[in-house]
């Protein structure tokens, strides 16, 4: 595994690419989401489930028929949010702050957006301005690069011990990590 820096600006190394988008999926945080899969990530963690996504030009270009598609599915009542996955998002955030903001302009507060990092939540926090910026969006993050040394197949929206669900919200105002309190 390689340990990427926290202040590496996503407009260097993203193209803008996606692995993959997926609707209506109950796997990647709570409730029914939509997920979509960045590509590019520098962790290349032992072990990872997205090996293919680590290429910056692997799947295919982010579009606006696909940020639409995204938009009309979030619209759908039983969906509860976004997921962020990837690849890793914090070295994609063009994309990722672009659909977010579409999201809340078009849909208001009622979707919570979920993400997955293998950076911590300290390192973000740390980081370079638009990884702070797309931190402040989220209400959940999955921090910390996948550990196979540490795997557990038992762990909720996470794969190894290492990793945290951390309420973002929470974190911020104190200024340290929060655990998720919904999430076992």
């Amino acid at each position: 595994m390689r340990e990427p820096q926290a202040d590496w600006v996503s407009e260097r190394l993203s193209r803008d690419h996606i692995a993959d988008y997926k609707p209506f999926v109950f796997v990647d945080g709570e409730g029914v989401r939509c997920s979509l899969y960045v590509s590019g990530c520098l962790f290349a963690c032992d072990g990872c489930f997205n090996e293919a996504a680590w290429s910056f030009r692997y799947g295919r270009p982010y579009t606006t028929e696909l940020e639409d598609r995204i938009i009309a599915d979030l619209g759908h009542e039983s969906v509860q949010g976004l997921s962020l996955l990837g690849g890793e998002p914090f070295l994609n955030t063009g994309v990722c702050l672009r659909l977010i903001a579409r999201m809340r302009a078009e849909l208001g507060p009622t979707k919570d957006v979920w993400a997955w990092s293998g950076f911590t939540f300290e390192q973000l926090l740390a980081g370079s301005p638009d990884k702070v910026e797309l931190l402040r969006e989220l209400d959940v993050l999955v921090d910390g690069p996948f550990t196979l040394a540490e795997r557990d197949l038992t762990l909720p929206f996470r794969g190894s011990r290492n990793q945290r669900v951390l309420d973002v919200r929470a974190s911020l105002r104190a200024g340290a990590a929060v655990r998720a309190q919904r999430v076992a």
